[in-house]
């Protein structure tokens, strides 16, 4: 059975995500994500103005008159979500928590899809791949997988790019374009294998990729379209200056104490967060991968926008 809470969300991000599709996004989608290649469909008489390579000289030579062979695009595409269920996804300092709006930004693009008849796929992991939905189309099926990203109870609380990867790669044969939707925090580790938050003067997690990740996200790239939307909470990229506070680690139990009246303590957290994100962006453009970062405490709207009309650009003179 399913809470009444979680209906009501479900409901309140179709119709947000819906109205988004309709008005801006799915137009993008379709003109974004192209098939990969032309059908031929009929043979019609030549008319004025087309293009002359058309023609079929075989039906024109038979019928004594111009025929042109006419195509029509290879549309139908799949969608493949994969969503970071780790633990620090339940976290959100506004009205969102990140798994909340990462299912939002996933109703988006799902709406997009089978508004220009593509197919729907999930993948939710952790450590490990948790739950898998095979590609489908229509709207109880994009319901359903916003229900899964959001009600979804994962066994394990780390993050492992690489398994999911693996998984979607042996699943899916065909081209698709694959979007994965995470905070990207990772845990460092020493050489020794040792976490270092669990040493004295352990850091929080920061946005950056485990060793595995980057080479797993670039040979998925290599056969896929691969997009990375990066789930960002400003509290994770700068403190609140509230005190001593003992912050508790969603993913490893881990607690770390911090007085975050100190502003040089605060200047340099901030320094840090931004520093790993710009060496994170930087890993992510090396695998010739686009980046989309959307925040819990702003509108997302303008962002997809905005990667959809840079990709369009990019598209038309490239």
């Amino acid at each position: 059975m399913i809470p009444r809470e979680i209906l009501k969300k479900i409901r309140q991000i179709e119709l947000r995500t819906t109205r988004l599709v309709t008005e801006t996004l799915g137009g993008q989608y379709h003109s974004v994500f192209k098939g990969q290649g032309m059908n031929f469909e009929e043979v019609r008489e030549y008319q004025p103005g087309d293009d002359v390579r058309s023609i079929d000289w075989n039906v024109t030579a038979r019928m004594n008159h111009p025929f042109v062979k006419k195509y029509v695009e290879e549309r139908e595409l799949t969608l493949m979500l994969l969503v970071d269920l780790s633990g620090s996804g339940i976290f959100g300092s506004g009205a969102q928590t990140k798994r909340e709006l990462a299912a939002e930004i996933a109703s988006v693009l799902a709406f997009s899809a089978i508004r220009n008849n593509d197919k729907v796929g999930l993948i939710l992991f952790t450590e490990e791949v948790e739950k898998y939905i095979p590609p489908k189309k229509g709207r109880r099926h994009v319901l359903r997988v916003i229900r899964e990203i959001l009600l979804f109870q994962p066994a394990k609380r780390g993050t492992r790019f690489s398994e999911a990867l693996d998984v979607l790669n042996r699943l899916a044969r065909r081209h698709a374009i694959v979007v994965v939707i995470s905070d990207f925090l990772f845990e460092q580790r020493s050489s020794s294998g040792e976490s270092d938050r669990q040493r004295p003067g352990g850091q929080l997690p920061s946005p950056a990729l485990g060793p595995n990740s980057l080479p797993a996200l670039r040979q998925t790239n290599r056969r896929h379209d691969v997009i990375a939307i990066h789930v960002v909470d400003r509290f994770e990229m700068e403190l609140p200056p509230l005190g001593r506070m003992m912050l508790t680690d969603a993913e490893t139990g881990e607690l770390l104490e911090i007085n975050t009246r100190d502003a040089r303590k605060r200047g340099a957290f901030a320094e840090q967060r931004a520093g790993h994100q710009k060496e994170m962006l930087r890993a992510l453009r090396s695998a010739d991968i686009d980046t989309i970062e959307v925040r819990t405490d702003q509108p997302y709207a303008a962002a997809l926008g905005y990667f959809f009309e840079t990709r369009e650009r990019r598209r038309r003179h490239g």
